[in-house]
């Protein structure tokens, strides 16, 4: 038997002790109630939870009972066809069993074989509120409520990340030669300047050929050139 917890949840039929299960607009569901027989077991569902699944265990202690939402028009399930003298809806009367020491989810009831043909886990079923259970089916839950539920599988570490190493030094590159107002690299300076003008250029010429004079002719012999001319 499925309730909202946020509703009427385990705990609150703890505290009032019997409940008539009113709310059921379902055909489905009613013809399931209307099977049921004072003594027969209830797993209590919690349904619209996150996660749902099956919190505790109650008792059916009355059945036939006239569900009297149907008559008030301002409550959330009244039904204008239904009157006192032929009501519609009809419900049964359960009593607190107990709250499983551990609350048994969907997930983990699907992941029992012994539940694999349970009619909450297939099709239509889990749209119900209410619904027939075998007693094997019974049993397993109960013995899955008593027992803890393994622990979830660990996330997934976080990847690493690994600094990049600072880049290498470049190696020491060779200065690069002046550059002049233009850009252009200035070429290395000559040994001696040339001068410019074209007196300068015939008095390095005319000593050039003096010092080669000097250099040919016989000692204290006059080279039979005369001082200052080029020789070319």
């Amino acid at each position: 038997m499925k309730s909202e917890p946020d509703q009427f949840g385990i705990a609150d039929l703890a505290r009032v002790k019997v409940e008539p299960w009113t709310g059921v607009r379902s055909y489905f569901a009613r013809a399931h109630m209307r099977a049921m027989s004072v003594g027969d077991a209830v797993l209590f569902h919690h349904s619209n939870a996150s996660p749902p699944g099956v919190a505790g265990l109650a008792r059916v202690v009355r059945t036939g009972v006239v569900d009297e939402t149907q008559f008030d028009p301002d409550g959330k399930y009244y039904d204008p066809k239904a009157t006192r003298d032929n009501p519609i809806w009809d419900c049964v009367e359960v009593e607190y069993v107990a709250t499983l020491l551990h609350f048994v989810a969907m997930d983990r009831m699907r992941a029992e074989p012994a539940l694999s043909d349970m009619l909450l886990l297939k099709g239509m079923g889990m749209r119900l509120s209410v619904q027939p259970v075998t007693e094997a089916e019974y049993e397993a839950v109960v013995a899955l409520g008593d027992t803890a539920p393994p622990p979830p599988p660990p996330r997934p570490a976080k990847p690493v990340r690994i600094a990049k190493p600072p880049a290498a030094a470049t190696a020491a590159r060779a200065p690069k030669p002046p550059r002049s107002a233009k850009g252009k690299p200035r070429k290395a300076a000559k040994a001696a300047a040339t001068p410019k003008s074209e007196k300068g250029r015939a008095a390095v010429r005319s000593a050039r050929a003096t010092a080669v004079r000097h250099a040919t002719s016989p000692a204290g012999k006059p080279s039979g050139k005369q001082p200052g001319r080029s020789s070319r």
